[in-house]
């Protein structure tokens, strides 16, 4: 019996950054387009890591495939990442398309402007961790950025220290790393 894979199928992704944004008008913009199969995920897309449904994706993708988003920044937010992507899609023989952006890597005016838009897509990033950064060290000037609360209670470490328990028994009685209790004892 002869197995066949239909053609050209298009398959969506669609991201958002936290678990609080809701991604339905990217399901039905994607939907709309004639997307077959939709992976969606709430994760950031400033770094690969942590991006299992896009994994899955990329590696279910075959030639004639088309992966379509509603815009590129759901498929990347860095340059590297972005072109990484691509490559990969290309040496599989599948075309990228974003619906609301002109962007159809079976054409050469859609690769330009993919090109462009990964560009600015970075430097949209860059701009907006200088902002954090500005905005960090203003609150460092005026009093009011503490950092990090503490995932330690160092008092803690140092009273079960005083008693005699070990690095080890700490940690276990304390649910922390040993390396934690080293680092708040030095």
């Amino acid at each position: 019996m002869e197995q066949c894979k239909e053609t050209n199928m298009k398959y969506g992704y669609a991201r958002v950054s936290s678990t609080f944004q809701d991604l339905t008008i990217q399901l039905e913009a994607l939907e709309k387009a004639g997307c077959t199969i939709i992976r969606q995920e709430k994760v950031s897309a400033s770094s690969m890591r942590g991006r299992d449904e896009l994994a899955t994706l990329l590696e279910f993708l075959r030639e004639g495939d088309t992966l379509v988003v509603t815009r590129i920044c759901r498929l990347a937010r860095s340059l590297k990442d972005l072109q990484d992507i691509v490559h990969l899609l290309q040496e599989k023989g599948v075309n990228l398309q974003a619906i609301e952006q002109p962007v159809d890597t079976s054409t050469s005016a859609g690769k330009a402007f993919l090109s462009m838009l990964g560009v600015f897509a970075q430097f949209e990033n860059d701009l907006r961790r200088e902002r954090i950064a500005e905005g960090i060290a203003k609150a460092k000037q005026l009093g009011k950025y503490t950092g990090r609360k503490a995932s330690v209670d160092i008092g803690a470490i140092k009273v079960l220290a005083n008693k005699g328990l070990g690095a080890s028994a700490i940690a276990r009685e304390l649910n922390i790393g040993r390396s934690s209790v080293y680092r708040s004892l030095a």
